[in-house]
């Protein structure tokens, strides 16, 4: 809150309310901001009640929006059902100086402009508008979507050095690398910044990125929107989902963790053995080339806009699947001939995950 307090006037993903609770007004200015911090390449837009106008002075409010209701709806519901696509947002109650603010927290627009009641506004100066009356601003908006990518955005921000090497297992970098590893926190954090796994943000606190949680992570959980990402393992008993026999779901980063999941991936594929001349040997079903390869793919090339969904891995006794969530670029009918394309290029093209995967 201090550093947005700092700032020395708004912004097109800064806006600040003495008192105006209207529920449409609120609306229309969760797409002005979310709209607003995707052109401006900033994470989140920010609406502060208790903020005079103009001058920035804490003055107060008595806006509760816990409290607020548009007929007989929760507030948050309420805008929440109108908002297209329906983006992540949040209040918060706070007290500064004494006195009482509230902070709603908006995430970027990504993809496509978000619209509330149909319509997509913008910040134009100090002023809300629709942007369709600005086709200019529309086009550059929609020009950042096709070049932004889902690893360059932000998983947590806001954080310390010690909270970014709390999240990340920064040590299996180093290892997967195979770069000594630095002897101080500020070393680490540069070696993991020009991988593009951190980065500094407008606050000067660092930001983790979808790239570094997705590859590094002690903990997927501790990534809201990421926790659905992880791996799940599923076996079961004869060819049919009928009766489980074990289900794991995975924890760490793909780098990290893709060593421990191809191992017990393959102590659960079914093996036969094959009598050679003088020894008995057991052999998988499926060779562990194949399955890493397979599984690699699985996770390079999701779709990782697809909610609530992950790369799943389920075997059977007569045939392993593999799915991950998302509709192929290429037609089916045309894998073979058709010049290759894919998804999250920036993550299959960083160093760490081709060594790792």
């Amino acid at each position: 809150m201090g550093e947005l307090l700092r700032l020395p006037a708004e912004t097109e993903w800064l806006e600040d309310k003495a008192s105006n609770c209207d529920a449409a007004e609120i609306g229309s200015y969760i797409s002005a901001l979310a709209n607003g911090a995707a052109l401006a390449n900033h994470d989140r837009g920010y609406l502060l009640w208790g903020i005079e106008d103009g001058t920035r002075a804490v003055i107060g409010t008595d806006f509760d929006p816990l409290q607020n209701k548009v007929g007989n709806e929760n507030l948050e519901n309420w805008l929440l059902r109108h908002l297209s696509p329906q983006i992540h947002f949040v209040f918060h109650r706070l007290t500064v100086a004494g006195r009482p603010v509230v902070v709603l927290e908006i995430d970027r627009a990504s993809q496509r402009p978000v619209t509330f009641k149909s319509e997509a506004f913008i910040r134009i100066g100090s002023y809300k508008k629709k942007l369709s009356a600005h086709p200019d601003v529309e086009r550059r908006m929609w020009k950042s979507f096709v070049l932004g990518t889902f690893e360059d955005g932000t998983a947590a921000d806001g954080l310390s050095p010690s909270d970014v090497v709390q999240l990340l297992d920064y040590p299996s970098y180093f290892r997967v690398m195979k770069m000594p590893l630095p002897e101080s926190r500020s070393g680490i954090l540069d070696a993991l910044a020009q991988e593009g796994m951190v980065k500094l943000d407008d606050s000067h606190t660092w930001a983790l990125t979808n790239l570094g949680a997705m590859l590094f992570a002690h903990d997927l959980d501790e990534f809201s929107a990421l926790r659905r990402k992880s791996v799940r393992v599923i076996q079961y008993r004869g060819n049919s989902r009928v009766e489980t026999v074990k289900e794991q779901e995975g924890v760490h980063g793909y780098a990290s963790g893709f060593a421990g999941l191809i191992r017990y991936i393959n102590e659960l594929i079914p093996s036969n053995e094959v009598i050679g001349q003088a020894l008995r040997q057991t052999v998988k079903l499926y060779p562990e080339l194949a399955v890493r390869e397979l599984v690699a793919n699985a996770l390079l090339h999701q779709d990782f806009l697809i909610t609530g969904s992950g790369p799943t891995v389920e075997i059977f006794d007569d045939r392993m699947e593999i799915t991950n969530p998302g509709q192929p670029l290429v037609d089916p009918l045309r894998f073979v001939d058709s010049p290759p394309v894919s998804r999250n290029e920036r993550m299959g093209q960083s160093d760490a995950p081709q060594r790792a995967l």
